[in-house]
């Protein structure tokens, strides 16, 4: 395996860092520059608890990471939905309720269930149909499902199931516990004798020949805690993912004086606890397996948007007044929240895409701040949008604005940086292929939604919050 290009610059971001905070000598990170982070990047917490973050040209210690764009505003809305702090405990009960809602109506369906799974009956009965789908869906894709559900909760509220067995089996002690059940490297005290920071191109080689040396031949480090810098005790824990395995990330924790192995949490080579947390955390992203697995994910991941959308749609329609035009206000106020949240958030994540093309442009300095602004806003007006009018209406034109937000994406990446799809393709960066293909496979299904939507109101029964 090469060594990166850019090793050199994060040895000399290290000493920047541990010699302008001293803080920082105690517990700091940072990652190796690769595909994910071209640049290194340290982190530590500050005296008062707060992190810090440094790289190249920027060691001053900036409260906030470096613009890290579209990528991480969806990594955000994933685990937090952008809440600071409460957004990750939310995000693990919505996973408790989601897998409680999986088996629930898995319990409640069970015995016609299997009798009319691949049973599609379209009709004048759209509710029929609608509940076909969701059932042939729902079961297909129910193993992932609650794979998704369990882990979500797992990574989630670790912490918060560690606090509350705390008194029944940590005696108490939950906090001394917490390093050595999360990390590899001990914990050991300072000795007060100062050293040299280490070098972190011989403690990468050292790394990469233990890795080798215990049958992991394609180890690659990403990112490094060192604890204790610039003292005689200093240790290294260099983590890294292999391929070909379930549980792809490992662990590999060292003496920096003297580059010794003290511990190691890699492939095959593992205790239960660190190879179960490895392996929750490859089920959930799909960090496991070849392209398939990911194409494998995305369809699965909009099923589960389709589960969610349909199964509202069907508690709507369940609680529907067939004889009188008023609907019942429950009913009105759960069209009109799921339209404004659901078919909102499509508009807002579309919003974003397109505003970090035109800042971009405009003013890159810009970007972070403005995706952040475009998409919440967005969400936020759409929400508001549905609010006030009638869910029928609410509904056709969110989703012909989903349609259009979503279109300009392939469309602004060629007018304004010349990637038209097609030059993508032939230029081989399929990434970027892939991205517009979807972007303008979404829109037409949007589109057809909205016609679909406009066809139902018009022609549909008349006493519906579906109707004009």
């Amino acid at each position: 395996t090469a060594l990166p290009a850019g090793l050199d610059d994060a040895q000399y971001l290290l000493e920047d860092v541990l010699a302008t905070h001293p803080e920082a000598r105690r517990h700091v990170g940072m990652t190796f520059p690769g595909a994910e982070h071209p640049q290194p990047l340290a982190y530590w917490q500050a005296d008062d608890g707060s992190w810090r973050y440094a790289w190249p040209g920027q060691i001053g210690g900036s409260p906030t990471p470096p613009q890290t764009g579209l990528a991480e505003l969806v990594n955000e809305l994933h685990y937090s939905l952008g809440l600071p702090v409460a957004g990750i405990y939310v995000m693990g009960i919505v996973s408790l309720l989601y897998g409680m809602a999986l088996l629930s109506g898995l319990v409640i369906h069970l015995p016609k269930l299997f009798g009319d799974l691949f049973a599609l009956r379209p009709g004048r009965n759209l509710k029929q149909l609608w509940q076909d789908a969701h059932n042939v869906i729902g079961v297909l894709s129910l193993p992932f499902h609650l794979m998704f559900a369990v882990t979500g909760a797992l990574l989630c509220l670790v912490f918060v199931q560690m606090a509350l067995l705390n008194p029944l089996i940590y005696d108490g002690k939950a906090l001394q516990a917490v390093p050595t059940a999360m990390d590899t490297a001990p914990v050991r005290d300072a000795s007060g004798i100062p050293a040299p920071p280490g070098s972190l191109r011989v403690l990468h080689a050292r790394a990469l020949e233990v890795a080798r040396a215990q049958g992991v031949a394609n180890f690659e480090p990403a990112y490094l805690k060192l604890a204790n810098a610039g003292d005689a005790n200093a240790t290294i824990e260099i983590t890294g993912e292999a391929s070909g395995t379930l549980g792809p990330l490992g662990a590999v924790a060292l003496d920096v004086a003297t580059g010794n192995l003290l511990a190691s949490q890699l492939p095959g080579q593992r205790d239960a606890n660190h190879a179960t947390l490895s392996a929750a955390y490859a089920l959930h992203f799909g960090e496991f397996g070849n392209g398939v697995v990911v194409w494998l994910y995305f369809l699965l991941g909009l099923g589960g948007a389709f589960l969610f959308y349909s199964g509202n749609l069907l508690w709507i329609e369940s609680r529907r007044k067939r004889r009188q035009p008023q609907q019942p206000r429950a009913g009105v106020n759960m069209a009109r929240a799921t339209v404004g949240v659901c078919i909102g958030l499509c508009v807002a994540i579309s919003v974003a895409f397109v505003t970090a093309l035109v800042l971009e442009r405009l003013a890159p300095s810009a970007v972070d701040h403005g995706i952040r602004w475009a998409c919440f806003g967005s969400w936020g007006a759409c929400a508001l949008w549905a609010a006030l009018r009638r869910p029928a209406q609410a509904a056709r034109e969110l989703l012909w604005a989903a349609s259009i937000s979503t279109a300009l994406v392939p469309v602004l990446h060629g007018a304004l940086n010349g990637d038209w799809m097609w030059r993508a393709a032939a230029r081989g960066h399929w990434p970027l292929f892939w991205i517009d293909a979807i972007a303008l496979a979404m829109a037409f299904g949007f589109a057809r939604l909205a016609v679909a939507s406009q066809r139902r109101a018009r022609t549909g029964d008349p006493n519906s919050v579906w109707a004009n």
